[in-house]
């Protein structure tokens, strides 16, 4: 188990950076898709709207209340996603869970910053919060898709 220095480690400078200067944390008006997630551990959430446009998210925003690695990944999700594919966005979800689990690469560009969080690896009850921002803009794509294919 990692010890408190390795704790006081893992909330680097960038990581805190990252979490006080989230971008896109208005909601949408009239989004194409919502969906809210919730860490039942800790009890961090991100709620998620999202439009789709020509097959690319158009817009994004997001409400983040989670600690500061949730925040952090939730701040590379929301400079990173408009213009990505929900494919890209599926893709940078399975890295990120990849690079957390099995030291697996880093999330493709433009996601490639949340390689800033793979000193959480160790920490695995920090997982499932660091995953809120991209496991909810994954299921918000899916749905927006299904939507305007219906």
């Amino acid at each position: 188990m990692p010890g408190d220095s390795d704790l006081i480690k893992l909330y680097s400078q960038r990581i805190l950076a990252l979490a006080a200067d989230i971008p896109n944390t208005q909601r949408l008006e009239d989004p194409d898709a919502s969906v809210k997630k919730r860490s039942p551990l800790c009890g961090s959430t991100v709620t998620v709207d999202l439009s789709l446009e020509d097959g690319r998210i158009s817009a994004f925003g997001q409400d983040v209340k989670a600690c500061a690695l949730g925040q952090a990944a939730a701040s590379v999700v929301g400079g990173a996603i408009v213009g990505q594919t929900p494919a890209q966005v599926a893709a940078a979800r399975d890295a990120l869970q990849a690079m957390l689990k099995s030291d697996g690469p880093t999330p493709p560009a433009p996601f490639d910053n949340l390689e800033v969080l793979r000193p959480a690896q160790a920490y695995k009850n920090r997982h499932a919060s660091i995953m809120l921002a991209l496991d909810a803009a994954v299921d918000a794509a899916e749905m927006a898709q299904a939507r305007q294919t219906a």
